[in-house]
């Protein structure tokens, strides 16, 4: 198998775990499978740099001497606001030589200064992510994914998504196995799709201010297979439908029903992942009622089908 040389570019205000955690995950695939990869970091002029969290790191060459890349990874940080044009340019000219461009959180903006994003999805940093489609209306922004896949391009949300979407690189060069060893040996779980929403429901809408709205918050996520129809989550808060579904998109910034059909997903997909239940108890337990609407829930959010989840995400070592 060849080596697959992996050019990480380093500057002053890069997030610090942009760059190790990708990097941990390739160092320890090529300890894995010895003669995989090249790790190469590099700065403009080989000097060292600052990162955003105050820690220095010394780069192994300088941008003009750094070998020629398959994986160039281009992470994010503070310093992606201000950044050298002298970067910019490098990446436009020698950005398109790599077999694979990846960016962690912001290092999207450098490739989409540098005009490598045009035409394609992209992810970047939920924070960030306005920003990035207001600023490059070419880029087809998705806000939702923790990594998204374009073609060779590989873009990923923000800090601890870069080592998703590492994880997700390696198993697709040297396989699940050497994926898996490489996540057990980071402690953590080779199974977060790069479709999965940057936030968890719970996460991405707001926590009602009125403590009835939020008492109906945790009846929903404790109570998946209830009846969480408007009118029956307005009788718990003692408001009427009409007013219940008004208060509750004020406060939380979502409807009602978007809400729970994002609480029933998480929670099927937790069960399919950590469980051994059959499909039709999976669905009953999550609230869909029969495996149809469960499978076309997925299909509708995930684009796959709840078997085939399980068969992708489920961790090796999991009961059978």
């Amino acid at each position: 198998m060849a080596q697959r040389t992996v050019l990480v570019l380093l500057f002053d205000g890069v997030q610090s775990l942009d760059v190790t955690g990708p990097v941990e995950v390739f160092a320890g695939a090529e300890k894995h499978t010895p003669g995989t990869y090249r790790l190469c970091t590099a700065s403009l002029d080989g000097v060292p740099v600052r990162t955003s969290s105050g820690l220095t790191v010394v780069p192994d060459v300088a941008l003009a001497d750094a070998p020629e890349p398959h994986t160039l990874l281009v992470p994010g940080g503070q310093g992606t606001r201000r950044a050298d044009p002298r970067l910019t340019d490098w990446l436009r000219r020698h950005g398109p030589r790599a077999a694979r461009l990846v960016s962690v959180c912001t290092g999207a903006v450098l490739l989409a200064g540098a005009g490598l994003l045009d035409g394609r999805r992209a992810t970047t940093h939920w924070a960030h992510c306005d920003a990035l489609a207001r600023d490059h209306p070419a880029v087809e922004v998705d806000p939702e994914p923790i990594y998204v896949r374009d073609g060779h391009v590989a873009t990923s949300a923000g800090v601890t998504s870069g080592i998703d979407l590492a994880l997700a690189l390696v198993e697709e060069d040297l396989g699940r196995r050497a994926a898996l060893t490489v996540a057990r040996h980071l402690v953590v779980f080779l199974r977060r799709p790069g479709n999965q929403a940057q936030f968890s429901a719970q996460l991405a809408a707001q926590t009602a201010r009125r403590e009835p709205l939020r008492e109906v918050q945790q009846w929903i996520t404790e109570h998946p297979d209830a009846d969480l129809s408007v009118e029956a989550l307005a009788a718990r808060a003692a408001l009427s439908p009409r007013h219940f579904a008004r208060a509750f998109h004020a406060e939380t910034g979502t409807t009602p029903g978007r809400y729970v059909d994002r609480v029933r997903l998480e929670h099927a997909r937790r069960l399919l992942e950590d469980t051994t239940d059959g499909v039709e108890e999976v669905s009953r337990a999550s609230g869909y009622g029969t495996p149809e609407a469960m499978r076309r829930a997925f299909v509708r959010t995930l684009g796959t089908s709840p078997a085939e989840y399980r068969r992708r995400f489920r961790p090796a070592h999991a009961p059978t």
